[in-house]
């Protein structure tokens, strides 16, 4: 298995927005989590990202890949998640002064990796996503369904086992949506890895591999 979370609540004040939910995902699975908003799917994407962390640390558990997160320092949750980990977000989040070959860059380069290889491996991403025509524009010189891919580019810069998506095509027309969905399992069959996607797109969620229901902090529905 690649995720394997038990036990899981977050709480925000007293609004509890997860409620004692437990998850296994595996290796290679693309699962859509879905639910009303509110629902906390958001949340639960974030604590199993190790964006966030769950309120009840004593009882609560996540393995990524047999690694028990919560048991990691900072800094070293920190080299986890960049080397592990990769996220797309509904706005892509790119930085706006940099190219789309520079910002996909950027993963590499926290990781120390230098500049030419790190380049290297962008340019192969982003020629596998269709973009080599625009590796020197920046991002207010791309579409919205091109800056999604060069973010997805650069959620995949360091080969990370599992790729969290947070309504990832929820900015996008309904073709360029469906060409990222139909991406998602072109990746998945390429390099092998793990999708954890929220998502209101009924298409998306039915593409996938199994479907997770959420209602009021809880999962209601788990289902191939």
């Amino acid at each position: 298995m690649m995720i394997h979370a038990t036990h899981l609540t977050k709480k925000y004040g007293s609004l509890e927005v997860l409620k004692d939910v437990s998850l296994t995902i595996n290796k290679g699975e693309i699962v859509a989590i879905v639910g009303p908003s509110g629902a906390g799917k958001t949340t639960l994407l974030q604590v199993l990202g190790t964006l966030d962390k769950p309120s009840n640390l004593s009882s609560a558990t996540i393995h990524i890949n047999h690694t028990d997160i919560l048991a990691m320092n900072a800094g070293d949750l920190a080299r986890f998640r960049n080397q592990s980990i990769g996220f797309i977000f509904q706005f892509h989040q790119l930085l706006p002064e940099f190219t789309a070959l520079e910002n996909v860059c950027i993963p590499a380069f926290i990781a120390n990796k230098s500049k030419t290889e790190a380049e290297v491996k962008a340019k192969e991403l982003l020629d596998f996503l269709g973009l080599s025509h625009r590796i020197n524009h920046k991002p207010n010189e791309l579409s919205g369904g091109e800056q999604q891919r060069v973010a997805v580019a650069r959620a995949l810069m360091n080969n990370p086992e599992v790729i969290f998506a947070d309504e990832p095509s929820g900015n996008l027309d309904s073709d360029s949506a469906a060409h990222l969905h139909e991406l998602f399992f072109r990746l998945r069959d390429t390099f092998g890895q793990t999708f954890v996607i929220v998502t209101h797109n009924q298409e998306l969620a039915e593409m996938a591999d199994r479907k997770i229901e959420m209602v009021d902090g809880k999962i209601i529905t788990n289902t191939n």
